[in-house]
């Protein structure tokens, strides 16, 4: 089994990381390895275009888009 050595890790972090570990009843060391086991294997979630168009904001009335109708130009032959 390979080895991880992490260094200048905060004091502050060190000790959150011991006290989480406490609360769920591991080892400081196994704690670590489950959060880098859940880092690596977490896979984010794929949206689909109906999500992503329903996540966009709204932006105005249809009648705020509405463009004059086009006539063209006239020309003469």
């Amino acid at each position: 089994m390979a080895q991880l050595i992490v260094r200048n890790v905060a004091p502050a972090i060190v000790r959150e990381l011991k006290l989480r570990a406490a609360r769920r009843g591991r080892s400081a060391e196994a704690e670590h390895r489950e959060i880098l086991r859940h880092a690596v294997e977490a896979k984010p979630l794929r949206r689909g275009l109906k999500d992503l168009i329903l996540g966009m904001p709204a932006a105005g009335a249809d009648s705020d888009f509405q463009r004059p109708r086009d006539l063209g130009r006239r020309t003469t032959l």
